[in-house]
């Protein structure tokens, strides 16, 4: 499957369909989305991080971010990945990983030594590295897991 990932940062062009595609798939309020990703092209900090799976017919076809922190009362970790998703019918090639494998990169760029999320799910993100370090409260009641995994540091020869 022929795909590339790009950094809205760094792709300004790609934000309004950034911020119409992650709220159509999490059906979080567009004002959300759009004041985030107008952060990360804007203030050009370390946070926050959004970043598109494009196919060869430049279609999103999955996408997460890097954000400071996920709906979760455990502020003390940071940054957290957000946000994954693959679509449907893209499902099935390791796209999933491929994103959080080039979050962990970015992450390491970054400066940062470790990434987090919170999750329902079990067994998806362990295959990929991922270890379970918590349990998280979220403002609305529910609990969610805590996974954390290393940055991945590149390192430039020269």
């Amino acid at each position: 499957m022929s795909y590339r990932i790009v950094s809205v940062q760094e792709k300004h062009e790609y934000a309004s369909r950034a911020v119409d595609w992650f709220s159509s798939k999490w059906h979080i309020d567009r004002k959300e989305y759009e004041k985030s990703i107008d952060a990360c092209i804007h203030k050009q900090e370390r946070l926050p991080q959004w970043y598109l799976m494009m196919d060869q017919l430049d279609e999103i076809i999955g996408g997460c971010g890097l954000i400071q922190n996920d709906f979760v009362d455990r502020t003390d970790l940071f940054p957290y990945v957000c946000a994954l998703y693959i679509e449907e019918k893209n499902r099935g090639h390791a796209l999933g990983a491929k994103l959080l494998e080039y979050a962990r990169m970015d992450g390491g760029r970054l400066g940062f030594d470790y990434l987090y999320l919170c999750t329902y799910h079990i067994g998806y993100y362990e295959k990929y590295g991922w270890r379970m370090i918590a349990i998280g409260n979220h403002p609305w009641g529910e609990t969610s897991r805590i996974y954390k995994a290393d940055t991945i540091r590149i390192q430039v020869r020269k």
